[in-house]
């Protein structure tokens, strides 16, 4: 048992005579922890950019419901005669006028 552990301890199952089985073991596990360690990390670049685009979203939503209160405020009746007293126009005091125009037919 002990001189088992040596020998694994100091390389002798590498570059003994039948040791090409061995190599070749190693090296398909070698590349397959690749395999792991690239596609983690394709997991993680996705999941960074899921959250920026959350983010994103949110920030968008924001802006949209400020804005569309914006509008809302603008399109009220006081706002736009506060607007309309600045460049000098009043709202009138008399109701317009229906005019109707009966053709000569």
């Amino acid at each position: 048992m002990k001189k088992n552990i040596y020998s694994i301890l100091r390389g002798k199952f590498l570059v003994s005579d039948d040791s090409f089985k061995n190599w070749k073991i190693i090296i398909f596990i070698s590349f397959l922890a690749i395999i792991m360690i690239a596609s983690s990390h394709t997991a993680d670049q996705k999941v960074y950019e899921i959250a920026r685009l959350k983010n994103e979203v949110k920030e968008l939503r924001s802006a949209f419901v400020d804005g569309r209160g914006k509008l809302m405020r603008m399109k009220k009746e006081s706002h736009i005669e506060k607007e309309m007293k600045k460049k000098g126009i009043e709202i009138s005091e008399n109701p317009p006028i229906k005019i109707i125009v009966k053709s000569q037919n």
